[in-house]
């Protein structure tokens, strides 16, 4: 017999997710009403909207009947990591959409785009009350280096959705480019699987040193990237007159994402820096 955890969803957390699942279950219906559309930023616009209602409900399934604590993954982990996430895809979402899908006459749409807007918020709210406060006793994806351990994975996705391989592959410079996001994004990914799996503890060797190593890597990497990426891109693309998802926009794209994923990255080092080397332990 399953017995039932209501306190898991008590407010204002539980009621937020609610209206999580409903909002972006209204706005997916909402644009799926419109019809199909064959870019790539339709369908990512699309996945976020069905990965976030999917992953709430199930989250409140489990929570509700008190299933989480038999799940053997860091709980805590994994429901701030999905919520910081979730305020990333719906942030771009709600603006590639309206950007290049919305018409002053689209009134589905613009009532699409409010739904995601809300979301957004929702999102948003939860990851400020789920945040671990200085001197709070939590999991490593609710602290601020976890948080944007989070926030370069995305801005990776970013990148990987607005790349055209068949113009990247003709330059042995874009091509290094591609290797910096992709490496970047896989060792990210990685700690953060390996956090919410809570095997972190397992690996046998000092891994808050290993962290700050890895950073000043990545910073170095994505130096390379920042200059490399526009010298390369722009030589020979020009934007044309009526430039609306082209390839020009989207390398822009690629350039904005490169410097803040640069500056990510920075602050990240910084902060792990600060605690491995400057702060004496308890």
């Amino acid at each position: 017999m399953v017995t039932l955890n209501t306190q898991s969803l008590t407010v204002p957390v539980g009621i937020i997710r609610l209206f999580e699942f409903t909002l972006t279950l209204i706005t997916f219906s909402l644009v799926a009403s419109e019809g199909h559309n064959s870019t790539s930023f339709w369908a990512w616009c699309m996945f976020t909207w069905c990965f976030c209602c999917f992953i709430t409900l199930l989250i409140i399934i489990l929570e509700f009947t008190g299933l989480n604590a038999k799940v053997p993954i860091s709980w805590d982990d994994f429901t701030t990591a999905f919520a910081m996430l979730s305020t990333l895809m719906l942030l771009a979402a709600s603006v590639i959409y309206p950007t290049l899908y919305v018409c002053s006459s689209c009134s589905v749409k613009i009532a699409a785009t409010v739904m995601s807007c809300v979301c957004f918020s929702l999102y948003a709210a939860e990851v400020g009350l789920t945040r671990a406060k200085p001197g709070e006793i939590s999991g490593f994806l609710s602290t601020v280096p976890g948080l944007l351990k989070v926030l370069e994975a995305f801005v990776a996705c970013i990148i990987f959705i607005c790349l055209d391989s068949d113009f990247y592959s003709l330059f042995p410079g874009l091509q290094w480019c591609v290797a910096v996001y992709s490496i970047c994004f896989i060792v990210s990914l990685l700690i953060i699987i390996l956090t919410i799996g809570r095997l972190l503890a397992r690996i046998p060797f000092p891994l808050d040193k290993c962290l700050t190593g890895y950073n000043i890597l990545a910073v170095v990497m994505y130096l390379t990237a920042v200059v490399v990426w526009p010298v390369y891109s722009f030589q020979k693309v020009e934007r044309p007159p009526n430039c609306r998802n082209c390839l020009w926009s989207r390398l822009v794209v690629v350039t904005c994402m490169t410097c803040i994923n640069l500056i990510v990255y920075i602050v990240d080092t910084v902060y792990s820096v600060r605690l491995v080397f400057f702060v004496s332990p308890a």
